[in-house]
């Protein structure tokens, strides 16, 4: 792969990290996430501070969450496929994702879209997003900003400021409006003016690719039982 050329999980990555300023205060775990969060760190957001394992109250500026089933006010499901009692596939779980949805100053979500992940009902609430839209967040008493960014692999979303719907805003070099409906369990809206993603830049790609790189030597290293 030349450096011009990029697959749609780089695309989303290197899209997410430009979210990031240098003044953020980021939870971040581990995947799509972190690697997002770490190519800010790594090339316009240097001094930006990121939480791996904790929530320090009131002063996490993001919080940086994927998700197995997401519904179109961002509340994000982690837990079953299916019903609670009964379900067809028992998720990871919430760990520390529902706090970090309702205590942080906004979250960023990142996923890689598909009928399954994005759907009109999701089976379980893990994490709290928009609830059912507008103003329920603030009928419930929280006063954080709940999800404010979604970038798949195919676009980047935002709420819309009244109904908290998400809304498709950009979309990534080559990815049509069709491909993007195509890939989501309900009815898209796109923004009045739509725009095209801009493509990842060399250094960009060249951070992410040696990102990837070293972590895949570490774990390598760490499953011959040498040091990593």
């Amino acid at each position: 792969m030349s450096d011009t050329d990029f697959t749609p999980n780089e695309m989303m990555t290197i899209a997410a990290s430009r979210a990031l300023k240098n003044t953020d205060v980021c939870f971040v775990g581990i995947g799509a996430p972190s690697a997002a969060c770490n190519i800010a760190r790594l090339t316009h957001a240097p001094d930006v501070t990121l939480f791996r394992y904790w929530l320090q109250g009131g002063r996490v500026t993001v919080g940086f969450l994927g998700a197995a089933q997401i519904d179109r006010f961002g509340n994000i499901n982690t837990t079953v496929i299916g019903d609670y009692d009964e379900p067809k596939t028992r998720l990871p779980g919430g760990g520390g994702a529902p706090e970090i949805a309702s205590s942080s100053g906004e979250i960023f979500i990142t996923l890689k879209q598909s009928r399954r992940a994005m759907v009109d009902k999701i089976d379980f609430y893990t994490s709290f997003g928009h609830g059912d839209g507008g103003d329920h967040r603030e009928r419930l008493g929280i006063t954080t900003k709940g999800p404010t960014l979604m970038v798949t692999d195919l676009a980047v979303w935002k709420p819309d400021p009244v109904t908290r719907e998400f809304t498709v805003v950009s979309l990534h070099p080559g990815v049509t409006r069709e491909m993007v409906q195509a890939e989501c369990g309900w009815t898209v809206r796109f923004a009045e003016a739509v725009e095209e993603t801009p493509a990842p830049t060399e250094i960009e790609l060249k951070t992410l690719r040696d990102l990837n790189a070293r972590t895949k030597a570490a774990h390598a290293g760490g499953k011959s039982g040498e040091a990593a």
